[in-house]
């Protein structure tokens, strides 16, 4: 079988083209590819899939197996892949997603090689049932007080097709993200888990943050996780709607629109490409 790997700002995941391949047991697949000792290497796998209603079809499994409903540095991704590989020939492009249709506009060089992709992420959904959380379904989660064993956060919670609960810190480095991620993950609040984002701001321009998600562990960006900051940063106060995220594995440009939209613009980038045996793999 044949894939490609692919980076936005150090978020690598292992692609596949299901145009003309077929993929079985994606969820066991998505566990061995990613894995940087016995597999190919990554944060998890994502399909690149024929679509009715878009331009393809995108699914994303984390790095244990399970699905996520979007990854903004995985779409990017597969948008500089469809238009390289000739799949789509035009420089904006619609994804379909297990959360909605995305739009996306790219930018190329002079070799007519990918190099930004600018995604409209949607709007964030602010209910607790969105997520979904424990409590009211229709409430907010906005500034929440957040309880661990032996520590208690400021939490806003909310959802950009996946769930994300934002803690701002005054020193990013210093979060203890091995302890408190998987513990706030699994959190009794959230019964399908969620994504953590701890967030340093350094200006009501600029951020830093650093993300723990749910499947996958820390990870070096996360582009969801990216929008829900901007998102909480601007309504709770500390940031206006435009900033630049300075993720462990780069920058991320991010505008959450008065019309409700959080737009995100950052690289995509090809790693390798190669083979595998699908079924050496599931032994």
């Amino acid at each position: 079988m044949r894939f490609v790997k692919m980076q936005g700002i150090g978020n690598d995941y292992v692609y596949i083209d299901g145009f003309d391949q077929q993929i079985e047991q994606p969820e066991r697949l998505a566990a061995r590819v990613s894995d940087r000792h016995f597999g190919i290497g990554g944060d998890g796998l994502i399909l690149i899939l024929p679509s009715q209603i878009a331009d393809a079809r995108m699914r994303v499994f984390n790095a244990d197996g399970s699905e996520a409903q979007m990854c903004g540095n995985g779409i990017r991704c597969v948008a500089k892949y469809l238009y390289e590989a000739r799949r789509v020939q035009r420089r904006e492009l619609t994804i379909e997603t297990a959360a909605g249709l995305r739009q996306l506009q790219l930018r190329t060089d002079a070799a007519d090689r990918v190099v930004q992709v600018s995604v409209d992420m949607g709007a964030p959904r602010l209910q607790r049932s969105a997520l979904p959380m424990t409590g009211p379904s229709d409430e907010q989660a906005l500034g929440v007080r957040l309880e661990l064993a032996d520590q208690a956060f400021e939490a806003y919670c909310l959802s950009m097709g996946n769930p994300h609960c934002v803690i701002f810190v005054p020193d990013v480095a210093a979060v203890p993200l091995a302890l408190w991620g998987p513990q706030i993950e699994t959190h009794a609040w959230f019964p399908e888990r969620i994504n953590v984002e701890f967030v340093q701001v350094l200006s009501p321009e600029a951020v830093r943050q650093r993300t723990w998600e749910r499947g996958a562990g820390e990870t070096l960006a996360c582009g969801t996780g990216a929008s829900a900051v901007t998102v909480a940063g601007f309504l709770s106060g500390r940031t206006g709607r435009r900033i630049r995220n300075q993720l462990t594995g780069g920058e991320l440009e991010l505008y959450y629109s008065e019309e409700g939209p959080v737009i995100m613009t950052g690289p995509a980038v090809e790693v390798c490409r190669g083979t595998f045996v699908p079924a050496e793999l599931l032994t």
